[in-house]
């Protein structure tokens, strides 16, 4: 049962990587390509939108296939993608390549976690899931820092033939450890988006946007608001998010969800505003780094938790919007950091991420009453 987890937890660990490394090679690639830093910071938020947008176009379109074909030919249009983008020789087709990449993450990161449902008992449910978005965590603390050293020492499109090269290792564990599952979903768009009609799914999806959109306001152009050693900070945000993933994933088994959303999404935003501190010396900000990671990451497994336990009947359906809120959170970040840090600088930044965090933990205030026992959230089997 783990070795078929970590063969997904290995899909998603390249696919984490190949997102979250542009963050660390502003300034390769913006020298490479010629154009500004806010422009590379774009290459992430060209990614996190095509992924938004074709999460419930694709999972329409390849409804009736089995998971593990699905699972084998998404991460396989992931490392051509990755390939591409290694070779293209200039700055719109990059763009163009991040498309190809994000289509084959944005089938393959929610069937991973929906296979992964299937297989696991509901008493161990949030472990499950825990463990295989934990390929994207470990991928902030081992791929993003050595992919950043890679394209500091070599190039960035060393680091994306590395990317292509972990994708197909990835697809490699699928193949050899990963069983059949058939998971009953509509082929049908308008069935696919049904979910949205309910009020408690609404609200997991706008929490799941805000808060990704306040880390990822500082995590895009973190380049930007340090002047510290970068791969040193990316390795212990990156460790700390691993850490809180399978922290979270635990105490949300134990607590429910509500009480880790509340406790991850507060801690976010005090790191958030405690930025200019992290910036005072190497040591403060690996501590901060670490601290940072584990609230933030720590959110995620509460949160799939709570879809699953709103949408029972349609958790393929539930976890694949819920990641389509995430990526769409990304691109508030990049686009909206983008823009605050031309025209204001890292303060600009900073400000507009804890803003953000101040408007999720208001809303999901709001939005997110305690359940009949406030003590345990179930989950139907």
């Amino acid at each position: 049962m783990r070795s078929r987890l970590y063969a997904l937890a290995a899909g998603n660990f390249a696919i984490g990587t190949g997102m979250f490394v542009t963050a660390g090679l502003l300034a390769p690639i913006s020298a490479d390509l010629e154009v500004p830093r806010s422009a590379a910071g774009q290459l992430m938020t060209v990614f996190a939108l095509a992924y938004a947008v074709l999460s419930p176009v694709l999972a329409a379109l390849t409804a009736k296939m089995s998971r593990r074909t699905l699972l084998l030919l998404a991460m396989a249009v992931f490392v051509a993608g990755s390939a591409l983008a290694a070779l293209a020789p200039t700055y719109p087709l990059v763009l163009l390549t991040r498309v190809v990449a994000a289509a084959g993450a944005a089938v393959f990161t929610p069937t991973s976690s929906a296979v992964a449902s299937a297989l696991s008992t509901p008493e161990r449910r949030g472990r499950a899931l825990a463990l295989v978005m934990g390929g994207l965590t470990v991928s902030s603390a081992l791929g993003v820092p050595l992919g950043t050293w890679l394209g500091e020492a070599v190039s960035w499109r060393a680091t994306l033939w590395a990317v292509a090269g972990l994708g197909v290792l990835g697809l490699a564990g699928v193949a050899a450890l990963v069983p059949d599952v058939r998971i009953e979903a509509s082929g049908r768009l308008s069935e696919r988006l049904r979910p949205l009609r309910d009020r408690r799914v609404v609200a997991v999806l706008v929490t799941q946007l805000l808060v990704f959109g306040t880390g990822f306001t500082a995590y895009t152009y973190i380049g930007s608001l340090l002047d510290l050693p970068l791969p040193a900070v990316l390795w212990a945000w990156g460790l700390g998010g691993i850490a809180g993933n399978m922290l979270g994933g635990r105490l949300t088994d134990v607590y429910g969800p509500r009480r880790m959303v509340f406790t991850g999404m507060t801690a976010v935003l005090v790191f958030m505003a405690l930025i200019p501190v992290a910036n005072l010396a190497l040591p403060v900000a690996l501590v901060w780094g670490f601290l940072w990671g584990v609230s933030g990451w720590m959110v995620a497994p509460a949160q799939q938790f709570r879809t699953v336990a709103v949408v029972p009947g349609n958790v393929s359906i539930g976890l694949g919007l819920l990641a389509s809120a995430q990526y769409l959170g990304l691109v508030v970040a990049g686009l909206a950091g983008g823009v605050a840090l031309e025209a204001y600088g890292r303060t600009g930044v900073i400000v507009l991420a804890v803003g953000i965090g101040l408007v999720a933990a208001l809303f999901t205030l709001a939005t997110y009453r305690p359940a009949v026992s406030p003590e345990r959230e179930s989950i139907p089997a």
